[in-house]
């Protein structure tokens, strides 16, 4: 018994000294400060090493590193060393026997220390991981969400191992109440779910961001990116996501806004405020930007909303750069210059020369838009473009992908005297019955180019155009008969436009909408509605279904897609069917939510409200208040040209609205100065229908000095002719503008015009507005007006004019055919009574 106990006691000894030494071992590798503490002490108990210890040691190599900036980790020294190359040796070996967490970790760890995927510790660690989640071995949430961003950043995201985590973070759902393991998990499963996960994912997502914390800003940027990855504009997200980027201001560097513009601008999304605070940052810093990656980055952003003297020094130093871009860098500065509109030559230039040398290292959709970029710069260097030609014709001829090869042919007739060739269209009927309608529209957008081309220079191609094009609407029409999912459809159309679009397939493609009605909802409204501003056409059926979805389900729509279902009915000047409550369900919606506009989207939805005839006072009072309108200055200075001039012009028209509609609202007219300085700087000459249009006006009143041509009324707005008729239906005369017919042509307008003081009229005298209105007053295809032509004429009469709209269908109609004609359509619309 005695010699019993004493091995008893002897194996209980080793046993505890093992593990204490074992326990110290490991709290020796966890103390480590500094890489070489770490290798030196795998160097001394390889012999000893478990898998926990191995793990550990991984782990602690990369907490070490990630302790340093950026620029002072020695990576490259980790990897190389003998014991790290000893340690992932023990890894592989031991990996049967490591933990679930530990797994994971070490994976995590040699994937920071940017150990090659390829590498066997790599791959084994991930299939000894994917064995157990097929065994139903469950990971922990964060040891998930860690997997699957290693899957993720290894370029695994349609692994059949992705598969089987999205499976289980449908299973967990509901459980996870972590944003930061939730935003990890969507990143990496974001190509392998159904519609129905997504939004799943979304509402989650939605439920645990918390907008008002700037701890947020990884998880919002990771969300953003879930959203790009899904293609999908979701604006409640991105709206909590742009507030927690706006107070995460001390984590905004270049490298950051550089990544949050490049999403948004793949979502369509804008955030004014944010750029903003981006402009301010960036310009403080502007010097700090010395090297050619940082400083595209800087141009690409601040470019597009510098002022005068930033923007000079953009372009000074992007031309003193010139030479050490990059030919990616090339790529975005120039694309910038055409979001900047900058006709800058002599950066061009510079720009130019180095495209020469990095020709050949662009791929296929690189090399299509660098073509745009230069075409719209109007760049004017032909030997740069017989190269681009040559390598363009080289990608098409071994292009077997449909989207591709249109994209070429489409660029390819954008290049200077180009012409049709064999291989084009050849190349183009092997690929029509693959093509959706976008790939379609871009050839025969090139085709009728060449088409028009070849006729003014006497080619001999047109035949082979006219053929070609007739086998293209042929696929657009049978494609369209086909279409059997609204959805999908909508998608192809989103980018159709130009002349083959509107002459050929925009009423057959409307047929095929009207077929699918009973598939319109409140998800696909939005795409539905921008398909009928793009055609301004007038669909009944069309526009009755939307505005009754729009009614069931107003509390599903976020206020921003509503202005634009509005913007529908405005511009279309139609009015469905239980109108009134159709916009006071629309309004009551958009006022409760007011705070979800940026200042310059709430005078573009006051105007549009305003030409359908509604003033909401909470709409109304928020936009004519001074705070309201400083703020909007501020933001127009970071907007595009042509949005910061369009919201100035609506902002215009809405006040003038006001005015005119409104006077209990007590807004002052307030673009006296900005309307004199539109109509200044215009030049629009007096046309030929208008020269023959006031002769016969002199002539049916009796002389050129009763009608006054291009007049401006009270608050600006430009009528064609006007005179004045007194109680007995006889012309008054206007002895001031007594000017010759002849003094008229060659004459500027609109150079030093002025809203004259009118005098009050005689009683029972009229004063007659006579406006000539052209296609685009109309809608395509009908006699119907549009809802800012509408507004102008009740606008006119509320300044006492009677209006007479002559419209181009009856002007140019065979039944005005002679002078005697028109003349005596012009004398019924003067005198006989409205």
């Amino acid at each position: 018994m005695l010699c019993l106990r004493k091995v008893y006691l002897f194996a209980l000894r080793r046993y505890q000294a093992r593990t204490l030494s074992s326990d110290l071992l490991l709290s020796q590798i966890n103390n480590c400060t500094h890489e070489d503490e770490v290798f030196s002490l795998v160097g001394r108990n390889k012999a000893r090493l478990s898998e926990k210890h191995v793990g550990i040691a991984l782990n602690v190599l990369w907490q070490l590193q990630k302790k340093r900036p950026l620029l002072l980790r020695t990576s490259d020294y980790v990897r190389n060393h003998s014991q790290f190359l000893a340690l992932c040796v023990l890894a592989e070996n031991k990996v049967e026997h490591m933990e679930n967490e530990v797994i994971v970790d070490t994976l995590y760890s040699i994937q920071r220390l940017n150990v090659e995927d390829h590498d066997s510790l790599a791959g084994v660690l991930v299939t000894e991981a994917w064995k157990r989640l097929e065994r139903q071995v469950l990971l922990s949430l964060p040891a998930l969400s860690k997997f699957a961003l290693c899957l993720y950043k290894q370029r695994r995201q349609f692994s059949p191992v992705i598969g089987k985590i999205a499976h289980i973070v449908d299973m967990k759902l509901d459980s996870i109440e972590d944003i930061r393991i939730l935003s990890v998990l969507m990143i990496s499963i974001s190509d392998v779910i159904s519609q129905s996960f997504r939004d799943r994912l979304l509402k989650k997502a939605e439920q645990l961001l918390v907008e008002e914390d700037e701890v947020y800003f990884n998880y919002a940027k990771r969300i953003t990116q879930f959203l790009q990855n899904v293609k999908l504009t979701y604006y409640p997200l991105l709206e909590k996501c742009n507030k927690i980027f706006l107070k995460s201001a001390s984590q905004l560097d270049l490298h950051n806004i550089s990544i949050i513009f490049g999403l948004y601008e793949q979502l369509g999304f804008d955030s004014a405020e944010f750029r903003l605070v981006a402009k301010q940052l960036l310009s403080e810093s502007i010097d700090d930007y010395h090297d050619p990656e940082t400083f595209s980055k800087l141009f690409f952003i601040l470019g597009p909303m510098a002022g005068s003297k930033v923007r000079e020094r953009l372009l000074v130093t992007a031309a003193h750069m010139a030479e050490g871009f990059s030919s990616h860098q090339v790529l975005g500065i120039l694309k910038t210059m055409q979001k900047m509109k900058c006709r800058n030559s002599h950066l061009l230039k510079k720009m130019v020369s180095v495209l020469h040398k990095h020709l050949d290292s662009y791929h296929v959709l690189q090399l299509i838009k660098l073509t745009q970029y230069l075409m719209l710069l109007r760049c004017c260097d032909q030997e740069l473009f017989a190269k681009l030609k040559t390598s363009l014709f080289g990608f098409l001829k071994s292009s077997v992908i449909p989207a591709d090869t249109a994209a070429i042919i489409r660029v390819l007739a954008m290049l200077p005297s180009s012409q049709v060739e064999e291989i084009i269209v050849n190349k183009a009927t092997a690929i029509l019955p693959q093509c959706n309608l976008q790939h379609l529209n871009y050839i025969a957008t090139a085709l009728i180019k060449w088409n028009h081309y070849d006729q003014l220079h006497w080619q001999n191609t047109s035949e082979l155009c006219v053929k070609l094009l007739q086998k293209i609407n042929d696929c657009g029409f049978q494609r369209l008969r086909k279409a059997g999912n609204l959805n999908l459809l909508l998608e192809e159309l989103t980018h159709v436009n130009g002349e083959w679009f509107q002459e050929v397939i925009r009423e057959q493609t409307v047929a095929t909408c009207q077929h699918l009605i009973d598939q319109v909802t409140w998800a696909n409204l939005i795409q539905l509605s921008f398909f009928l501003i793009k055609t301004n056409h007038r669909c009944p059926s069309l526009l009755d279904r939307i505005a009754s979805v729009t009614v069931e389900n107003t509390d599903k729509i976020h206020p921003f897609e509503m202005y634009f279902i509005l913007c529908l009915f405005s511009v279309l000047n139609y009015d469905p069917p239980g109108n009134e409550e159709f916009f006071e369900s629309c309004i009551q919606h958009l006022t409760s939510n007011l705070s979800c506009f940026e200042t310059h989207h709430l005078v573009l939805l006051g105007h549009v409200l305003a030409v359908a005839g509604y003033f909401p006072p909470a709409l109304i009072k928020t936009i004519f208040n001074v705070s309201f309108l400083s703020k909007l200055d501020a933001q127009l200075e970071v907007l595009s040209d042509t949005l910061k001039q369009r919201v100035r012009s609506r902002l215009m028209k809405l006040n003038r609205a006001v005015c005119l509609e409104c006077p209990e609202f007590h807004i002052p007219w307030f673009h006296e100065h900005y309307c004199h300085h539109i109509f200044y700087t215009g030049r629009s000459r007096i046309n030929p229908l208008r020269q023959h249009i006031h002769k016969m006006l002199a002539e049916i009143l009796g002389g050129s000095h009763y009608t006054r041509v291009s007049v401006l009324t009270p608050y600006y707005y430009e009528i064609d002719f006007e005179c004045i008729l007194d109680k007995n239906k006889k012309p008054l005369s206007y002895m001031a503008q007594n000017i010759l017919l002849g003094a008229l042509e060659g004459i500027h307008w609109r150079c030093d015009i002025k809203v004259e003081e009118r005098k009050a009229l005689p009683p029972g005298a009229q004063r007659i507005a006579l406006e000539l209105l052209d296609s685009k007053a109309f809608i395509k295809g009908s006699h119907h007006l549009k809802g800012e032509a509408a507004v102008k004429k009740r606008h006119l009469e509320m300044l006492g004019y009677r209006v007479i709209q002559i419209p181009h269908f009856e002007w140019n109609s065979m039944v005005l055919s002679t002078k005697g004609e028109q003349l005596e359509y012009l004398r019924r619309c003067l005198y006989e009574t409205q």
